[in-house]
């Protein structure tokens, strides 16, 4: 083969813990657990019930909606855990790649030092283009 290439994937914590049909994105969507079990009421449900707080009681059990129901404790949990998560993305500080290196020898490396914060948040984009030549003197580019 011409290229040989080794795949890794990593799974998170996260993604290994079982969750209920539907409950991935949950604590995204709804702000309160009212909203939460809300969205599995029906308005059939409501004209038979006559009485929200009951619906919701009905959904909490698992009478009612779709697939397992989260109960409060853990809508809470995951509420809570996803804003964790959140806020350390946000507070979390990368080290930088070339500190501590000395790279005045060469001009390569010190532009790359220059530019890799920017690069790194997104606020600049670097394209190397690389020509070299192989034993055969033949110019190899990309």
């Amino acid at each position: 083969p011409l290229f040989r290439s080794r795949v890794t994937i990593r799974v998170s914590a996260a993604m290994e813990d079982e969750l209920p049909i539907g409950a991935e994105n949950v604590v995204n969507e709804f702000a309160t657990y009212e909203d939460y079990l809300d969205s599995q009421i029906t308005k059939t449900d409501l004209y038979y019930l006559e009485d929200e707080e009951l619906a919701r009681q009905l959904v909490e059990l698992g009478y009612r909606g779709s697939g397992e129901v989260l109960k409060r404790e853990e809508f809470e949990a995951r509420k809570q855990a996803a804003e964790a998560s959140r806020l350390s993305k946000k507070t979390q500080k990368r080290a930088l790649a070339h500190l501590g290196k000395n790279l005045k020898s060469s001009v390569f490396w010190t532009a790359l030092a220059e530019r890799e914060e920017a690069n790194r948040s997104g606020k600049m984009t670097t394209i190397i283009f690389i020509r070299d030549k192989n034993a055969k003197g033949q110019e190899i580019s990309g």
